[in-house]
């Protein structure tokens, strides 16, 4: 056994470098290698970075599409838009409604399940959207100095449920013959329209002037960084899903993996994407939730494929890791 002094004697023996020295610059090998690094990062951005393509807004849409924004605002004011009807996260359609209309039929008849399972109505409301209060009344209960307007509002507020269907109705279907004037305006046949001519003709103003994007998006956080509403707006029209449909970004374009323009985009999701492109997946309402359980089931099968019998047997019965480490179990022979 080597005594203390043998032991630091031998390790100073193997410390003590016997050979050549050569001098070494660090700071100027550091400055060339950060150097080299962001002449490549500047050069390979200029060629492959991602594109960045301006947002959809609220304000572009009502200027190039007047009349199906104004068409979507009218659903929103009256419920039967997607999202007026989507159930959780956003809202708790249809409890909302009466059970005896004809438009419940259960809890599989609006929300996503699979078998027993119900996550989207389990999760619950998460982030309440009032289609009517959020994208119609509250931004024009901004406008100052409007009484007209507020009067229009208060009094469609105060008119029963079935006569504001009845106004909202009628000036949907007005919207099909509508015609668009010189200066961009939107001209309707008369009718029995009520207050909702006038307040939707002031959205239509307050949009085009970028007013409503604003509005929308209106918190009391200090910063706004939640875009969910202006989001789910925007997609209840066709400016959303044109542009998504252009930069072919839809689910059955394999959106998921794409990004806009012809650029590559995250490619690992392929697996996430394939099952929307086939049946019955392409077709289902459920198509979300029977998704997220095939990849979980798959998921759970590469975690697991130390423990599953047969198929960690797999090496051993095709032994290719004696190809990769032959010379080592060659020097074993």
């Amino acid at each position: 056994m080597m005594t203390r002094a043998q032991r630091a004697a031998e390790d100073e023996r193997y410390r003590t470098w016997k050979g050549p020295y050569r001098p070494y610059d660090i700071i100027k090998e550091g400055t060339i290698a950060i150097t080299v690094i962001a002449i490549l990062v500047v050069v390979l951005a200029v060629f492959f970075s991602s594109p960045d393509e301006r947002a959809v807004t609220v304000k572009q849409w009502a200027r190039t599409m007047p009349v199906n924004f104004l068409q979507t605002a009218a659903g929103e004011l009256d419920g039967t838009t997607e999202t007026a009807i989507y159930g959780p996260p956003y809202n708790n359609y249809p409890n909302d409604v009466s059970k005896d209309s004809g438009a419940y039929d259960g809890l599989d008849d609006y929300t996503q399940h699979l078998w027993f399972i119900h996550l989207q109505a389990w999760l619950g409301v998460a982030h309440p959207i009032n289609t009517a209060q959020d994208f119609v009344i509250n931004p024009l209960r901004t406008m100052p100095q409007q009484p007209a307007l507020q009067a229009a509002i208060d009094r469609y507020q105060a008119a029963p449920a079935r006569q504001q269907q009845a106004w909202t109705v009628a000036y949907t279907s007005a919207l099909n013959k509508a015609q668009l004037t010189a200066s961009g305006a939107v001209s309707l046949p008369s009718g029995s329209y009520g207050p909702v001519s006038e307040m939707l003709g002031e959205l239509l103003t307050f949009a085009r002037a970028g007013g409503l994007d604003g509005a929308i998006l209106n918190s009391s956080q200090l910063y706004q960084t939640d875009y969910t509403k202006a989001l789910m707006f925007l997609a209840d029209g066709n400016a959303l899903a044109a542009r998504a449909q252009a930069e072919h970004l839809l689910g059955n374009q394999w959106g998921m993996m794409n990004e806009t323009g012809s650029y590559p985009g995250q490619v690992w999701l392929w697996l996430y994407t394939f099952w929307y492109q086939i049946r019955p997946f392409s077709t289902s309402t459920n198509a979300d939730i029977d998704v997220m359980a095939i990849m979980t089931v798959l998921s759970l099968g590469l975690v697991l494929i130390p423990f599953i019998p047969g198929i960690r047997d797999i090496p051993r019965r095709i032994p290719l890791y004696r190809v990769i480490w032959r010379n080592h179990y060659r020097s074993l022979s």
